[in-house]
């Protein structure tokens, strides 16, 4: 190891920063982490400690909050990368500047995961790059707040699954010929898989799919060795929460949580790390990891 674990310590940074919310609200969607007032904690002083070594990840979604903090933390463990993002460019060249600046390889490849020839594009561009995947994240998601299902509307109904949901879908079709025995799939889920949400149906329902989708592709890839698992975040400050909410939601956000406040990239991290590492998920598939805050979840 190259640092002692117990020198990883964000807990003061993140708690100012959570405390420090606001009800900001972004002009556009998908939001930019550029564009944030307040800056969501995706890094720390640690260095890494050489956990993914000569691995290749693609992150859907990579360029900024959760796919932020773990592209870069997969860098400091050794890892190359492959980011894919939507449109926001900017949120993009500074991840991959962090990532540059570790002394590992990245590429940014721009495009819409909700249409299957461009996910067989970004495998393929990953194998002309690197010869290899070893990690795959599906994270890219996009959500549309409704006071009302009756306000959901048909585009926007096949819009959320078609990122969410199908983009998942695509992207492990294209990846599953090239991984080997000891890769790994990571999904990001949500809470809101398990409690539901009144504004957020369609949201919540892919990600009721993605969990449904995690333990049956465990299920299917047992026997290739390759592990399935999802992290289900709990209210998270990314550049998601205030381009879709109102002022006021985005002022309490996460003050319902037993610890009052909203989580932050970085604490979510070491969850996609240990699923991503050969060692420490040896014996781990078609599982979730909640992290939320402390709500409790029967799952």
């Amino acid at each position: 190891m190259e640092k002692d674990f117990n020198e990883r310590d964000y807990t003061k940074s993140v708690e100012k920063t959570s405390e420090n919310i606001t009800g900001e609200q972004l002009p556009t969607r998908p939001g930019k982490e550029e564009d944030m007032k307040t800056k969501p904690v995706y890094d720390d002083d640690f260095p890494g400690a050489g956990r993914l070594k000569d691995k290749v990840a693609i992150v859907t979604g990579g360029d900024s909050g959760i796919g932020r903090a773990v592209s870069i933390g997969y860098a400091k463990e050794g890892a190359n990368l492959v980011i894919v993002y939507l449109e926001e460019s900017e949120d993009a060249e500074t991840t991959k500047k962090k990532i540059e600046e570790i002394g590992q390889e990245v590429i940014l490849i721009q495009g819409d995961v909700g249409d299957k020839a461009f996910c067989e594009e970004v495998v393929k561009t990953t194998l002309d790059k690197f010869g290899q995947i070893d990690i795959l994240v599906n994270n890219a998601g996009e959500q549309h707040p409704q006071e009302s299902i009756l306000d959901i509307s048909e585009e926007q109904l096949k819009r959320t699954f078609e990122t969410n949901f199908f983009g998942m879908f695509f992207m492990v079709q294209a990846a599953l010929p090239h991984l080997k025995e000891d890769s790994s799939i990571i999904n990001t889920a949500s809470v809101t898989a398990y409690e539901g949400n009144k504004s957020l149906i369609d949201y919540a329902s892919t990600k009721g799919a993605i969990t449904a989708f995690t333990r049956s592709l465990a299920q299917s890839l047992g026997e290739k060795k390759i592990r399935v698992n999802q992290v289900a975040p709990g209210p998270i400050w990314t550049p998601l929460i205030p381009s879709t909410f109102e002022s006021d939601h985005v002022e309490n956000f996460g003050e319902n949580t037993l610890l009052s406040r909203a989580g932050q990239p970085i604490e979510l991290l070491e969850a996609y790390i240990l699923f991503a590492w050969t060692r420490g998920n040896s014996f781990i598939t078609g599982q979730t990891l909640h992290i939320n805050g402390g709500q409790f979840i029967c799952s």
